[in-house]
């Protein structure tokens, strides 16, 4: 019979091994996750807000602000990953930690949006927080006013929507009337623009803007037209979060004029797929409901990342609602986009109608404009001309639907992770966090901000990023959430 190792001398052994890499270390625990999200959000509460507020991303001895734009010293971000992003995973780290200070700095943020709520009902890019609720304007609803006008608030990029879903969670008295608007807002076929000027006196009139399916124009213009007539927008999942804002209204109020309007948004998503050779989706649509040009380098065509966003959208509308409808469109989408993929295997981001050919852009002789092309070599760097296919996915939740089971979604559709980040992965958080509770970025790319004459530096502590805080947070929340 074999003599067993005194302890002493095992762990020894042991130690010695995890030293020089043979066995991995252990995993953090959850007490130890809970500590490091507690710091994360106080370090971020107590350096990074400006009147609870927050933009992209600071010099790490915070002498530097930026977001898209340069901000003055109390302008806070709503655009992602700015205040609501950053609130929403405070509100997140006080549900897996319970701690009070997570709650409290959930709740600032929520009030420095509710503080830039905009004079037409919405919130637009930025704001300055103000001591008192803005005087809301009323008026004519619709595409043909809105685009003229310059007290916009927009959808474009999730600001608007984004605001009010934090105001939803924290239950703000703001978000009753931001709730109202992006509803009265919204046109009879279920579709949105991408900004508005005022709350509407009654709904977008059906007489200018019918109820009709999308159809392919008999020409379009091959250079932009310098004109926005894309009066229903679907760019950069304006219509799927807002549509994702009212299912969650539904599911924390109980509304059911939140879930109609949710369902009429699933509707228009079922107008809007264009008939074959192509049945996909555009960017933007005419009140004809064909597709036209946006911007200088976003033409009239099929989009293969926006057809990817709506059916995504439409499957969880399909989720929280048991209306198997609106899966019906899936399987020739699928198809139709599985059969356009690139050699690269990826999807890309506008395919010319009828011919679907790929289409990029490059810059002009002067670099100041755009030329349309069908050769992707010079493209210009400004644009993400191709996208990783996730036809698979949207396949597999799909067919979980269709069996009564869950989907499964990946990271960057949904707010919350729907499978929890590994052990490793979790490791790998906890050691980029520094003593204080802050992730420090120093590369080459992520350790460059501009200054506030809008050159480019690499500040000498490195950058710290909103959207690093925000992943990190929530990442760390939805692993401790099932421990």
């Amino acid at each position: 019979m074999k003599r067993c190792l005194p302890v002493r001398r095992l762990w020894f052994l042991l130690h010695a091994a995890v030293l020089i890499h043979q066995i991995p270390l252990l995993g953090a625990s959850p007490q130890e996750v809970a500590k490091a999200i507690s710091k994360a959000v106080a370090f971020y509460h107590t350096k990074a807000s400006i009147h609870g507020g927050y933009v992209y991303r600071y010099s790490a001895d915070f002498t530097l602000r930026e977001a898209e734009g340069i901000p003055g010293p109390d302008t806070i971000w709503i655009q992602p990953p700015g205040t609501p992003a950053v609130g929403d995973a405070m509100l997140e780290a006080f549900r897996v930690t319970k701690d009070k200070n997570c709650l409290a700095a959930a709740m600032d943020a929520a009030e420095a949006v509710a503080r830039t709520q905009h004079v037409s009902g919405g919130w637009d890019y930025s704001g300055i927080p103000t001591d008192q609720k803005p005087k809301i304007i009323t008026g004519e609803a619709g595409w043909h006013v809105w685009k003229k006008s310059k007290n916009k608030s927009t959808l474009d990029d999730d600001v608007t929507q984004s605001a009010i879903r934090l105001l939803l969670k924290t239950k703000h008295e703001s978000a009753v009337l931001a709730l109202q608007t992006l509803m009265a807002i919204q046109y009879p076929n279920g579709a949105w623009s991408a900004s508005f000027d005022s709350v509407p006196n009654s709904p977008p009139s059906s007489d200018l803007y019918p109820i009709k399916k999308a159809s392919y124009p008999s020409d379009w213009p091959r250079k932009w037209p310098k004109d926005f007539t894309g009066c229903y927008v679907l760019n950069d999942n304006l219509h799927a979060r807002a549509m994702d804002t009212l299912l969650l209204a539904w599911k924390l109020t109980g509304s059911q004029a939140a879930k109609q309007a949710a369902l009429r948004a699933g509707d228009f998503l079922l107008l809007a797929q264009m008939p074959d050779p192509q049945p996909a989706w555009a960017q933007q649509y005419d009140a004809d409901m064909h597709p036209c040009w946006s911007r200088a380098f976003e033409p009239t065509s099929i989009c293969g990342r926006e057809s990817q966003a709506v059916m995504w959208a439409l499957i969880r509308l399909t989720e929280a609602t048991g209306e198997k409808k609106y899966l019906e469109p899936l399987p020739r989408a699928i198809a139709y986009l599985s059969k356009s993929k690139l050699t690269n295997g990826k999807i890309a981001r506008f395919y010319e109608l009828q011919s679907n050919k790929p289409l990029y852009f490059e810059r002009d002789k002067g670099g100041k404009g755009f030329e349309l092309t069908y050769d992707g070599s010079n493209a210009s760097s400004n644009y993400g001309w191709e996208w990783n296919s996730e036809l698979d996915a949207i396949q597999a939740a799909h067919d979980a639907l269709q069996r009564g089971s869950k989907p499964v979604y990946p990271k960057a559709e949904h707010e919350k992770w729907t499978l929890p980040p590994t052990d490793a992965e979790v490791d790998s958080i906890l050691a980029a966090q520094n003593a204080e509770g802050a992730w420090i970025e120093t590369d080459s790319d992520r350790g460059t901000m501009r200054n506030a004459e809008g050159k480019k530096v690499q500040p000498t502590g490195g950058v710290i990023h909103s959207d690093t805080f925000v992943q990190n947070v929530r990442a760390l929340s939805a692993w401790l959430s099932v421990r």
